[in-house]
């Protein structure tokens, strides 16, 4: 029993890993994306994408699902935190402050997650657990101001725009890792793909249709570069990462799965100097190093081994 939980906390933190590298992966391509499209059109085709590979996969049987006696209601709470809330709140918010800000704001969510998961999941941190989170938030800042870059604080919109979608993504983590113990990944990741879906076809239906506009709906599909972003923003960024986080949230503690989640600013600095040839300077050595300690830092094993707060999915795992 024993190693197999270990085992098991060691693909999650595989999973993690792949979660992290997408998301800081995402960051070039939803740019690429979002000078075809609005942002509304881009959600709707994103999770086009996620619902369709979702239907492949409850088809050929690789996603088995069975809300059947569970309190699926429960999931419509964590679908408007994400990919609802989050995403609304991120996109507006955007709109009244830069994207540089945004990323600010947004490395402050393991610590709010770490807040949340007190008060809610009575998960507790160390002060080591508690400085290591700190230091990885210390690190996006340094990396972010250092490019001459902070907050406007006259931009009130949007930063308590931006502020309240990472509360949202705080609130996923925590409620996702509180309704695991009822439901399996595959059933949360369906269950969210398939809302977003729905949700943001009617926002941008009702768009189009408020300005005229229903036959250019389809028109970014026209662009090569839009479809290959819009494939690894659907497929990647909102399926694989929904049902990779899920599942590593079966194994971990969401303070230590959240503070992956500053990775993707490393992930985003080598991604721009590999693939569009942008400079690595020694801030960004040194935010990095920051962002690398402190996810280490929160994720070494403690002597005190904490168990999973999924076991109803751990124990269908191994009797399967």
């Amino acid at each position: 029993m024993q190693s197999r939980t270990q085992r098991g906390r060691y693909y999650a933190y595989i999973a993690v890993l792949v979660y992290a590298a997408i998301i800081g992966l995402s960051f070039l391509f939803s740019k690429v994306a979002l000078t075809y499209a609005s942002p509304i059109d881009t959600l709707a085709l994103r999770f086009t994408w996620s619902f369709a590979a979702i239907v492949v996969l409850l088809a050929t049987r690789v996603f088995r699902i069975s809300l059947k006696g569970k309190p699926w209601p429960r999931l419509l709470y964590l679908a408007l935190l994400y990919p609802l809330g989050f995403f609304i709140l991120q996109t507006f918010g955007l709109k009244h402050a830069t994207s540089a800000e945004g990323g600010i704001i947004f490395a402050t969510t393991p610590i709010l997650t770490a807040l949340l998961a007190g008060i809610f999941l009575k998960e507790s941190t160390n002060l080591r657990q508690k400085l290591s989170i700190l230091i990885s938030v210390i690190g996006v800042v340094l990396i972010f101001v250092m490019q001459g870059t902070g907050l406007d604080l006259t931009n009130v919109t949007g930063i308590l725009l931006l502020t309240l979608s990472c509360l949202a993504s705080a609130g996923y983590v925590v409620l996702s890792r509180y309704l695991l113990r009822t439901f399996t990944p595959p059933e949360v990741t369906s269950f969210m793909m398939a809302i977003g879906f729905v949700i943001f076809w009617i926002a941008s239906l009702t768009d189009h249709a408020a300005n005229g506009t229903m036959n250019q709906i389809f028109a970014p599909l026209a662009n090569a570069e839009f479809v290959w972003s819009i494939f690894f923003l659907g497929i990647l960024a909102s399926l694989v990462t929904a049902f990779s986080s899920s599942y590593a949230l079966t194994k971990l503690e969401a303070s230590k799965i959240s503070v992956f989640s500053n990775l993707s600013t490393v992930i985003s600095i080598a991604a721009g100097a590999f693939i569009l040839g942008e400079t690595v300077t020694v801030y960004h050595l040194i935010g990095s190093a920051l962002i690398i300690a402190g996810v280490i830092g929160t994720n070494v094993k403690q002597k005190a081994r904490q168990g999973s707060i999924a076991p109803s999915y751990q124990t269908k795992q191994a009797e399967g």
